[in-house]
């Protein structure tokens, strides 16, 4: 058979309205009649070319096959001969509500990650299952895939039903068993639909030889379902490609995926944490004063020019995504070669690309059984899922996936290829609006993070100590320091006493005294991290929100940014009482005490972790560098 032109091209109708296209993934197993399906809807929606079905036919016979609907979609020669669909490839149709993107996606589980591609760009999801094969376990992968990228409308097509001598109680059976498997999954399906695609039954018209199914066709269906939520109507998210300097303006180029941007906006460039204003929007043949919005392409200009580059985002003030160093993420791996816990990775996240190991694996899970296999394994083998837990070796910008998609996803990329594809969860988002004169501005130094590394033979960090007073954290810090210094680092420590002796001197123990108290100790440490220090602070800081700003702040300046928990009982800590002001806080001489009257917000993912009722200073400084070290090689540098 001779090789057709590419649909995408070929299907294409000018008729078609410029509302914005619904647009649907279709996936299921290979054979299941994918392909039938969406053979039948564009013949059936009158949404191919003139003579299109006559050209296929005319080839078919040349070659002595049987014309089938599957065969509009064989754009390339290789995928006939291999009878599988090996790319994604966007379609278009319409019904009398409106138009629609088809996004067929591959079957074969050799080509999965085609699939997370095409899925993650859809609004909702068609899943078809042959009527005489039942449920299979790409089936249950596809749609464990489809929860993962956070698609929520789904369909089922129980296809090939003539196969099934259009048989209810097949139906059934197949309904009931991929019901229960959804509801494992959280999924709501809107419909299960008995069809034959290949004859047409309850495609585009309800069946006669159906009559015992009362529920709508595939196209009743298909307009059933409602547009997500617009790109421009979330947060704005500006993604810098490149800068460009033009007619003696410094161009900031990129896409703006999500939200709307206008000329006099404030930006707030992350993960730098600058601001400036938008004087000009850049772009062909518009107006440099019109506004942009989600899926533009543009350039910018700004008012007060300021230190950006590639992989920075640009947001509003008032609502700015998350920067850290560490994250929770679902990860689907679809390579032979596992995933392993503290091998280095490249991550790719919109236009930033850094380095990145696996810390821990909490729970793996069979993507086709939902079976929870191990809990805190070392690898992820091939079409598994992993819940895990990222550090990268620099600042990441990121959202949460079910708040931002756009920015909530990422690829794990090893020797220029795809390895696996993950979500993002569990950020939580802080308020960086800071009220500061419009006469104050960065200065940027002319010195590099990289060049002072490569100087000092290490980069800067803040190792942020947290525990309970009497945990011994400045015992520890004062024992790691003289550590580092012996290895000739550039090392201080900023204990929490001395701090409140001069810089802080004017503030007490309330819990707006106590935040204040972090916030300008998180500033001081990121100078001097910028300025190439290993910086350890030694500070209970009770609460977690307080630290996670602390680590924004670190890594605003590209420093590494390590929680360390010195954890040790209450009950441990009040026996040493050092300074007796656990028992002056029992006796109420003291307020507001930590552990006492006051919360103390223990660490939920901190980096490293000793046990000072267990461990001894010197076996508690050991733990620390051995994790430590790695992360201040002069030969990992953050950009």
């Amino acid at each position: 058979m001779k090789q057709q032109e590419n649909p995408q091209s070929a299907i294409r109708n000018p008729q078609f309205s410029a509302a914005t296209p619904l647009k649907i993934v279709f996936v299921g197993h290979v054979d299941h009649g994918k392909s039938t399906l969406i053979g039948r809807i564009l013949h059936d929606t009158d949404s191919l070319p003139d003579g299109k079905i006559d050209m296929i036919k005319k080839a078919c016979a040349a070659e002595g096959m049987e014309f089938e609907f599957a065969f509009l979609l064989d754009a390339l020669l290789e995928e006939q001969k291999q009878n599988v669909t090996i790319d994604t490839t966007e379609i278009a149709f319409r019904t009398s509500r409106r138009n629609y993107i088809i996004i067929d996606a591959p079957g074969h589980k050799e080509f999965l990650k085609n699939m997370i591609t095409g899925a993650s760009r859809a609004d909702a999801a068609v899943l078809v299952i042959a009527a005489d094969e039942g449920v299979r376990e790409q089936s249950r992968r596809h749609a464990y895939l489809l929860r993962l990228l956070g698609i929520k409308q789904l369909i089922v097509v129980v296809n090939k039903m003539d196969l099934a001598e259009f048989s209810e109680k097949r139906f059934a059976e197949v309904e009931s068993e991929y019901r229960k498997f959804l509801i494992d999954l959280s999924l709501e399906v809107r419909a299960f639909i008995p069809t034959s695609a290949k004859t047409g039954e309850n495609v585009a018209r309800a069946s006669e030889k159906i009559k015992w199914y009362r529920g709508p066709t595939v196209l009743e269906a298909l307009d059933l379902f409602e547009p997500r939520k617009a790109d421009v109507d979330l947060p704005l998210r500006f993604c810098v490609q490149d800068v460009y300097r033009f007619d003696q303006r410094r161009i900031v180029a990129g896409r703006i995926e999500t939200g709307t941007l206008r000329v006099g906006d404030e930006l707030v460039f992350s993960p730098a944490n600058k601001s400036s204003v938008v004087a000009t929007i850049e772009r062909w043949n518009a107006p440099a004063d019109g506004a942009a919005m989600s899926g533009d392409s543009i350039g910018i200009t700004l008012s007060e020019q300021i230190f950006v580059e590639r992989g920075y985002v640009a947001s509003h003030q008032s609502d700015t995504p998350i920067e850290t160093n560490r994250f929770h993420a679902d990860l689907f791996w679809i390579v032979r070669e596992p995933l392993r816990v503290g091998r280095l990775y490249n991550l790719r996240l919109a236009t930033q690309e850094v380095k990145c190991q696996v810390v821990s694996i909490e729970q793996v899970m069979d993507s086709s059984t939902l079976e929870a296999k191990i809990d805190k394994c070392e690898q992820l083998e091939r079409n598994e899922v992993g819940r895990l837990t990222i550090q990268t070796r620099g600042p990441l910008v990121i959202d949460n996936h079910e708040r931002i998609p756009n920015l909530g996803r990422f690829v794990i990329v090893e020797e220029g290829g795809i390895r696996g594809g993950g979500t993002i969860f569990g950020g939580v988002y802080t308020d960086r609006r800071v009220a500061k004169s419009q006469n104050i501005f960065w200065s940027e130094g002319k010195i590099t993070a990289r060049e002072r590394a490569v100087r000092s033979g290490h980069r800067g960090a803040v190792v942020w100590f947290t525990g309970l007073s009497g945990a011994g954290k400045s015992t520890i810090a004062q024992a790691l320091e003289r550590e580092l210094f012996n290895r000739a680092m550039h090392t201080c420590v900023l204990d929490g006493d001395n701090v409140r002796h001069g810089l802080n001197s004017n503030l007490g123990f309330s819990p707006e005294d106590r935040v204040e108290n972090i916030r300008r100790v998180s500033e001081v440490a990121k100078l001097m991290a910028d300025a190439g220090a290993v910086v350890i602070t030694a500070f209970i800081s009770p609460y977690r929100m307080e630290r996670r700003r602390a680590r924004e702040i670190a890594l605003e300046g590209n420093a590494e940014f390590i929680e360390v928990f010195i954890d040790a009982p209450l009950e441990v800590c009040e026996t040493r009482d050092p300074k007796n002001l656990y028992k002056k806080a029992r006796a109420g001489e003291i307020r507001d005490f930590t552990g006492i009257d006051a919360p103390y917000e223990a660490p939920e993912d901190a980096e490293i972790v000793v046990r000072t009722d267990r461990q001894s200073v010197d076996e508690s400084v050991a733990t620390i560098l051995e994790q430590l070290l790695p992360r201040l090689k002069a030969d990992e540098p953050n950009d």
